[in-house]
């Protein structure tokens, strides 16, 4: 319950960022769509935050999907290259920004439940979402820079490889999310390693928010 709201916004801001930053590279293909929006049930895609999570958490007991992307089309961005690496790494950029929002806030309802005790209660529940927040913002940082096309890491890898290199790489986004799903299956080895810095991330927010903490009267 405490989960999904959080979840859902970070999702919708990641997205959203996407199509902004698109509009501010000269691309309104979201924006002409009506997906440059805050609404959340612009951005629910049946089979991506539907479908595929039930079928991934009782075939593979783990749960995996995403939000429906924004479209863009980096045809008008006013520079190709710069357009294309600034919509693709909005996304995480602003992942990054609720991250670190979510960390002062904790720290700031620690502060003013212990001056507000009958708030405490209140508080606290807020400070266990914004801990998820934490953590989701900080796991969709790090897995949406998988090089592994079309994730957001895919757009900026092609830039660093020979343009022949790059066409080829680029082919593999048609197997993309296949590839993903072997990844956190038979894979999911390699993907920890490629996930550590966020645990270590999140274990030093945990750190700096833990004094801050407020006891609620069920815990």
């Amino acid at each position: 319950m405490l989960i999904a709201p959080v979840l859902l916004f970070s999702m919708v801001a990641h997205e959203y960022a996407h199509g902004y930053a698109a509009l501010k590279q000269g691309d309104s293909t979201a924006y002409q769509l009506g997906r440059l929006t805050w609404n959340p049930v612009k951005h629910i895609d049946p089979f991506m935050t539907v479908l595929l999570p039930i079928l991934t958490f009782v075939i593979g007991s783990f749960i995996f999907g995403g939000a429906k992307p924004v479209p863009v089309n980096p045809r008008n961005y006013r520079n190709f290259k710069r357009g294309d690496i600034i919509v693709s790494l909005a996304g995480v950029a602003v992942n990054a920004v609720i991250a670190v929002a979510c960390t002062i806030a904790i720290i700031l309802l620690g502060m003013l439940g212990r001056a507000i005790p009958a708030a405490a209660g209140t508080f606290g529940i807020l400070q266990i979402m914004l801990d998820y927040g934490i953590l989701f913002n900080l796991v969709l940082i790090f897995f949406n820079l998988l090089p592994i096309p079309p994730l957001d890491g895919s757009h900026v890898m092609k830039y660093l490889l020979p343009p022949a290199w790059a066409m080829q790489y680029q082919r593999i986004g048609f197997y993309g999310l296949p590839i993903l799903i072997v990844l956190l299956t038979i894979g999911s080895p390699i993907l920890r390693v490629w996930m550590s810095p966020m645990f270590a991330l999140y274990g030093l927010a945990d750190q700096a928010v833990a004094p801050y903490l407020l006891r609620l009267p069920w815990a």
